[in-house]
């Protein structure tokens, strides 16, 4: 392949421009904010997971409550109306008084359990609703961390892009000054080798750093200025310079 030296030349500034591409995508992807929203999130997740099944825990121990107040009430209500019912004199028998009196007695007994009861499972709804506040702070404060964190990469990742698009903006005008056969085998090495080409300076290849024999140098300098020239290692495009050794 021919091309003009300095058609060859400006391949040198297009291998730079698409490394600083390379770089700019390579902190796109590895911004320590990527990490940090990943773990953020999962934290968030597991917490606000925690949170409902604790919600849901304090919901029952609730709705236990109620029922167990209920049945404190229901007690002390028979308790209060056969009370009522042995102080108006109604009852007279000597056997029905005393069925009556054993009765309350034992609603009474059963109104101190149900309220023993009653005061266990406020304590663990106590607990429970505890817990809920403690879990919904922890949620609350990984959101707003989180947030934030999304704030700090939404603005690294604008800054990132603002730069790519003015090196691909450049990166453009440089390939169009160069022929589209040259481009074409830039190109397909680019993808092979992630650099496309390299300059020869000192008498060894920038892509791969490997000194070229003597041999090789002596070909390299009776090749015509206009050859497209590659390097035996590593297969880019060798580009000259007077910095090249030749």
């Amino acid at each position: 392949m021919k091309a003009a030296p300095e058609a060859q030349k400006r391949l040198l500034d297009l291998a730079e421009l698409d490394s600083v591409i390379d770089r700019l995508a390579h902190r796109r992807r590895t911004l320590p904010e990527l990490a940090e929203i990943d773990e953020r999130s999962k934290s968030y997740a597991k917490l606000a997971t925690q949170a409902i099944e604790a919600e849901t825990d304090a919901g029952d121990l609730a709705r236990e409550q109620a029922k167990a107040e209920s049945d404190v009430d229901a007690v002390r209500t028979r308790a209060d109306r056969d009370q009522k019912r042995l102080d108006s004199g109604a009852v007279t028998s000597p056997r029905d008084l005393a069925s009556l009196q054993s009765e309350i007695a034992s609603l009474h007994r059963r109104q101190g359990d149900l309220e023993e009861v009653v005061l266990e499972i406020m304590e663990r709804r106590e607990a429970a609703d505890t817990k809920v506040t403690d879990l919904v702070a922890q949620r609350d404060e990984v959101r707003a961390a989180l947030s934030t964190a999304e704030d700090r990469r939404d603005a690294a990742l604008g800054e990132i892009d603002k730069e790519a698009g003015e090196v691909q903006g450049r990166r453009a005008g440089v390939a169009e000054e160069i022929p589209a056969d040259l481009m074409t085998l830039y190109a397909k090495l680019r993808d092979q080798y992630g650099v496309g080409a390299a300059m020869l300076h000192g008498g060894r290849c920038q892509g791969c750093k490997v000194a070229l024999s003597i041999a090789e140098m002596n070909r390299l300098k009776a090749a015509p200025h206009d050859e497209v020239l590659r390097c035996e290692e590593c297969r880019r495009i060798l580009v000259r310079t007077p910095e090249s050794g030749l």
